[in-house]
């Protein structure tokens, strides 16, 4: 029932029964509850006119979002637009601090890191069998890189994401709306980024590139993808 409907409903019992109505009465004429017209009664003769107007409501499933539909496909339209440094950031790949800038540029809403954590988690660009920088036995200073599909809230899906992370969490990434045919440039901007060279190491990869896996690895070399 909309919650100015069942104000008036609540008016109207409370009103019927302090005229002298008994509560089962009201209820019958009203179409309730007998309990729900009890509650009514004792609400207004406790706390007075403000028990009988609606109380805010709990968010129900799936509303329980910072970011709409909207907004979060907005996010997701910039961020496989290209590197960061093309939309106006100082990074050269987006970045969880990155990301946050651009939700606050995007949607004035600033989001804590955990918060972004979820929502890339939600949209699939982040993998979910945990924390894949932990691998065992991956080498120190390695940064392990992951091919994902993001997938838009509302819309076509078939994103793709190079997802780079280190040993200590860090996330780094480049998005776009068609494969990867190279991760040269990704790379790079990863050097450049992080001011030293990176050794990358594939996680959870795409079996069609299974043939890069010993590549990847290798320090100092910029591996081609297959178109």
């Amino acid at each position: 029932m909309p919650p100015d409907a069942l104000e008036r409903l609540r008016r109207q019992a409370v009103a019927v029964v302090e005229s002298g109505m008994s509560q089962t009465r009201a209820a019958s004429m009203l179409g309730v509850s007998r309990k729900s017209v009890g509650a009514w009664v004792r609400a207004y003769q406790s706390g007075g006119e403000p028990t009988l107007r609606p109380r805010p409501r709990g968010r129900r499933v799936g509303e329980r979002l910072v970011l709409s539909a909207a907004q979060q496909g907005r996010v997701l339209e910039i961020l496989a637009a290209g590197p960061p440094d093309e939309a106006g950031f100082p990074w050269l790949v987006w970045t969880r601090k990155a990301v946050s800038e651009l939700i606050a540029r995007e949607c004035g809403v600033v989001l804590a890191g955990t918060t972004i954590d979820k929502y890339l988690l939600r949209w699939e660009l982040l993998v979910r069998d945990g924390e894949p920088s932990r691998r065992a036995g991956c080498p120190p200073g390695t940064l392990l890189v992951t091919w994902t599909h993001p997938r838009p809230p509302a819309g076509p899906a078939g994103l793709h994401a190079l997802v780079a992370v280190s040993g200590r969490g860090t996330l780094q990434f480049l998005a776009r709306t068609t494969p990867f045919t190279g991760i040269a440039e990704f790379r790079h901007r990863l050097r450049m980024q992080c001011g030293r060279d990176v050794r990358l190491v594939p996680h959870d990869w795409p079996p069609a590139h299974a043939a890069l896996l010993d590549d990847c690895a290798a320090p100092g070399r910029d591996v081609e993808l297959p178109a």
